[in-house]
């Protein structure tokens, strides 16, 4: 297949993935990136003159990635200096409780033990334990497959494995299982809110997704330098292997011929040919008509009431924080229902749960490892309404108010430098990735079969595939990455076959 071009719109983890494994096997690949940098998501911002992570913060699956760089004849140590880390997260409380989870199971029963007492430390271990059962069922069958579907995952799984079949419990929300195995409604929250891992509610999502506490527990990395430094990385390595990059460059609309893709117009008129075509953005975008008429019709749309959450952030340096921060720490809601049953109807809570990465912290306790004010990264939900409503500054104020107060009632006082401080709205992600309201993770993951809703590498459209967060397997870094990969195997497979 060398000499066969292939064009890649966006420079996100899925492009850049699938861009690492096509440059690999000898294709031609151009990757288009309307930003100046690559990442997509995965950004950073800068303020007072230096990177924030303010995309992802977690880093997870390291697997995906040392056999991504190993297929394409390195290794990921040789780009990448990560660490693992021994404190997951650190959670608060209004009550005043604060709770540590760790990468040693045994250190979590014990914190567990401490915080709700024994009963409740043995219950967690059961559920641990199911989180790792679920896990092993759907890691091929599901997680590694390039688009699974209802019938073959039962085949895949095994009729004669009724066990297993049981055990992924698509038919009970997250909530309501996260009942059975904790009393404590602290620590049904704690677990609950890996649902929002992908923009999902815990309690409109299926059990299944327990899987992610297991995910977790596998290990969460520190990347030297923040999170910017995996794409910077697989951007590097698609030079090395022979692909190119174009920065700052907008993809009008793909060409169909002869009832395939076969081309790209930039919005600066020019036309580059290709025998295939991946486009690492969210679905919606394609069927929104972000790429033209003929591309709109090549998946379905996104329904509006099936959009994933949005978030607003707020990425900022602060003085020496005294506060007891880990390098991932969750300050909760006093109500979680109320909480989302304000996203669900399209409003912000009042009082939101607030996710805080302190990237200067080391890992577990101890002072900023920084000599000046620290960088710091909160998040909260936010309903996906970016293509709908427009946050003023009041509004925005008015967030901004509630997230920090709702931090120092679970302890912590931060005093961020007004002049750092620098604020995305959901009607500011939508700027960013057009015809998504702003949702961050695609579709929902919501009921059932919303896992399968997702569309996979293949499109209606010969010679157009799709990878990023919002495909199969879903959101997250390790995710997207796994989507690349799956739209370059897409793209190899199809072009095989019509050689042959």
């Amino acid at each position: 297949m060398s000499g066969e071009r292939v064009v890649i719109i966006g420079a996100g983890i899925g492009g850049l993935s699938a861009a690492v494994d096509l440059c690999a096997r000898g294709l031609d690949v151009t990757v288009i990136e309307r930003a100046a940098t690559a990442g997509g998501k995965l950004s950073e911002v800068h303020a007072g003159g230096v990177g924030i992570d303010s995309g992802p913060t977690v880093f997870t699956m390291r697997w995906v990635f040392e056999a991504l760089f190993e297929a394409a004849g390195t290794t990921l140590d040789q780009h990448l200096t990560v660490r693992r880390a021994e404190t997951l997260a650190r959670h608060s409380w209004p009550d005043g409780a604060t709770f540590d989870l760790f990468a040693d199971l045994e250190r979590s029963v014990a914190a567990v033990g401490e915080l709700a007492g024994a009963a409740e430390a043995k219950r967690f271990r059961a559920f641990a334990a199911r989180a790792a059962l679920i896990y092993r069922v759907l890691e091929e069958p599901f997680i590694r497959k390039a688009k699974p579907n209802v019938l073959g995952l039962t085949l895949d799984i095994g009729l004669h494995r009724p066990a297993d079949q049981w055990s992924i419990m698509p038919y009970r929300s997250m909530w309501s299982e996260l009942g059975r195995y904790f009393k404590d409604p602290r620590l049904r929250q704690l677990f609950g809110r890996y649902a929002t891992y992908c923009g999902s509610s815990p309690f409109k999502s299926p059990a299944t997704l327990m899987l992610i506490a297991h995910v977790e527990q596998q290990g969460v990395w520190l990347v030297e330098g923040g999170m910017q430094r995996i794409p910077e990385a697989l951007a590097d390595l698609v030079g090395t292997l022979g692909g190119s990059i174009r920065y700052g460059e907008t993809c009008s609309r793909i060409v169909r011929d002869g009832g395939r893709a076969s081309a790209v117009v930039l919005a600066s008129g020019e036309r580059i040919e290709a025998d295939a075509i991946i486009v690492n953005a969210d679905p919606g975008a394609l069927a929104g008509g972000c790429f033209g008429a003929d591309a709109a019709l090549a998946v379905d749309p996104t329904p509006a009431r099936t959009r994933s959450l949005s978030a607003l952030t707020f990425a900022f340096m602060a003085e020496a924080v005294p506060a007891p921060l880990a390098r991932h720490n969750l300050f909760f809601s006093p109500d979680y229902v109320a909480e989302f049953d304000a996203l669900h109807a399209g409003r912000m809570p009042e009082i939101p749960t607030v996710y805080v990465c302190a990237q200067d912290r080391p890992d577990g306790d101890g002072p900023a490892v920084t000599n000046g004010p620290e960088r710091l990264f909160a998040i909260v939900n936010a309903p996906p309404d970016g293509d709908a409503h427009t946050y003023s500054p009041e509004e925005i104020e008015t967030c901004r108010s509630r997230t920090f107060r709702s931090m120092e009632r679970c302890g912590v006082r931060l005093d961020p430098r007004p002049e750092t401080m620098a604020v995305t709205t959901p009607d500011g992600f939508e700027k960013r990735f057009p015809a998504t309201g702003g949702a961050l993770y695609g579709r929902a993951g919501h009921g059932w079969d919303g896992a399968f809703r997702r569309p996979g590498a293949r499109t209606r459209m010969p010679g157009l595939y799709l990878c990023g967060g919002g495909t199969h397997p879903g959101a997250g870094v390790p995710m997207a990455a796994l989507s690349g990969r799956s739209a370059a195997s897409a793209v190899l497979a199809d072009r095989a076959s019509t050689r042959r």
